[in-house]
């Protein structure tokens, strides 16, 4: 006996496999609300940089005061109006900062010394804070910023342009 035996061969067509639109609208999302966040803080303005290294010296100011203050020593402070860069040493600890615009030290004004563009100032604060008070001028071009430190009450002042 013959039997037969027949062949089913089914053709489906091929799976495309592929996102669908939500799926694609909900990476853009993420991707250009990650990219708000971001990108400000890369695409600053020249007036902001400044601003900031301005904040940043004055903050630091500050803080070398108090840490005198409450320690009861002597605290070095070094300008270095060269490399753009400013630096404390004090018993345990030492930092150094270097200024985040090209040419962003102009000048320190102290009473003693006068005004001073270029090579290294060396300031120290005492129990009682620097002996005087200390001017500092930040820019970049035609963007500039006065950072006032009054000896007296260990405050600062930021101004905006150049100030004596």
């Amino acid at each position: 006996m013959k039997t037969r035996t027949s062949l089913l061969i089914t053709c489906h067509p091929p799976v495309i496999r592929g996102f669908t639109l939500f799926e694609l609208l909900v990476v853009l999302f993420i991707i250009s609300l990650s990219m708000a966040i971001v990108m400000p803080s890369v695409w600053k303005s020249n007036k902001e940089r400044v601003k900031d290294e301005t904040r940043h010296l004055s903050t630091t100011l500050r803080y070398v005061y108090d840490r005198a203050l409450n320690s009861k020593e002597t605290c070095v402070f070094r300008f270095n109006l060269d490399e753009d860069s400013y630096a404390f040493t004090m018993k345990g600890e030492s930092r150094s900062y270097r200024v985040g615009i090209e040419n962003g030290l102009r000048d320190i004004v102290i009473p003693s010394m006068g005004r001073v563009s270029e090579g290294e100032v060396i300031i120290e604060f005492g129990p009682l804070g620097p002996e005087e008070p200390i001017i500092v001028h930040l820019g970049d071009g035609d963007i500039e910023y006065t950072v006032f430190f009054n000896n007296l009450t260990g405050r600062t002042s930021i101004y905006e342009g150049y100030r004596l």
